[in-house]
């Protein structure tokens, strides 16, 4: 059974303390032997981070901080994303801070649709699948997956498995919407993260909020099934967690250690079953009218 380590930001000037807890909390020791290390935020689009769609840049720069404290200062880190259908890495990155913060930091950004990869093929539900892998995951002795908590009307929410699909650096990702929960397993086992750390500090729901949640473990599983019950849903119904429980993935069954998961689930503006189905309404649309647009 995993642990699932939560933690309450107590000075939002300084995260650093608290991602140390969570580390310390998940018992998760870092090699000293680590010189290579990517790092996944959510940069699925321009939305900037307070409107909690997008990963706090600050979260980034403070677990830098903190990687080289414990490892080394010559650590070659990387910060990873990959073009979308509808969002350039290359614009995303400048406007969201995140060039800005490779500067100050002196880290790479890199734009996986412009990394070399290899292909892959994994199978899923006894489906074969080729999928590419990016060369500076392949090559990292720690993938660190910076997901946001959020709910995402084609998957039902989004959180630590959902966001390793912005590592297939195919940009036209609409191709996948068909197989979508396949894919993400898929992308999972062949991209899979040493460690996942939620970014919970602003989250959307039914409204925008400071929730201050950091939440971490080594199981995307766990760490899906949790966000799911702070969101108010059911894991269970949930395809690509059922599906990614079934492929070995992880589990959704969980120890938790640090502040309990109910502060947490109390306090986050969750969306009504009517405003979860209008936005569903609303994607199946906009969704319609590309694909009108197209023919």
């Amino acid at each position: 059974m995993a642990t699932l380590s939560l933690a309450r930001i107590e000075d939002y000037s300084n995260i650093k303390p608290t991602i140390e807890r969570i580390f310390n909390l998940a018992k998760y020791q870092l090699n000293l032997k680590i010189r290579r290390v990517a790092v996944k935020p959510n940069l699925c689009y321009y939305w900037e981070w307070s409107t909690g769609e997008t990963t706090n840049p600050q979260l980034v720069s403070e677990l830098i901080d903190f990687l080289r404290e414990r490892l080394s200062r010559n650590l070659e880190i990387s910060i990873i994303e990959s073009d979308a259908s509808a969002m350039k890495c290359k614009y995303a990155f400048k406007f969201l801070g995140y060039e800005r913060l490779a500067k100050e930091k002196k880290v790479n950004l890199v734009n996986l649709t412009d990394d070399q990869s290899e292909y892959v093929k994994v199978k899923v539900n006894n489906q074969s699948y080729s999928l590419s892998v990016p060369t500076t995951i392949r090559k990292a002795d720690l993938f660190i997956n910076l997901p946001k908590i959020k709910y995402m009307p084609q998957v039902i929410m989004s959180c630590a498995l959902k966001n390793i699909f912005g590592c297939n650096p195919r940009p036209n990702k609409f191709k996948y919407h068909g197989y979508l929960a396949e894919t993400i397993v898929a992308l999972n086992k062949v991209m899979k993260p040493d460690f996942c750390i939620v970014d919970g500090i602003i989250v959307l729901g039914q409204s925008t909020k400071r929730l201050g949640l950091l939440m971490a473990s080594t199981d995307p599983v766990a760490i899906d099934a949790a966000a799911a019950k702070i969101l108010g849903l059911n894991a269970s119904k949930i395809q690509y967690i059922r599906l990614a429980e079934k492929e070995g993935l992880g589990s959704t069954k969980y120890e938790t250690a640090g502040d309990h998961i109910d502060y947490f689930v109390q306090r986050f503006p969750r969306r009504s079953a009517i405003n979860k189905l209008t936005s569903v309404a609303n994607v199946g649309l906009s969704t319609l009218r590309r694909i009108t647009r197209n023919v």
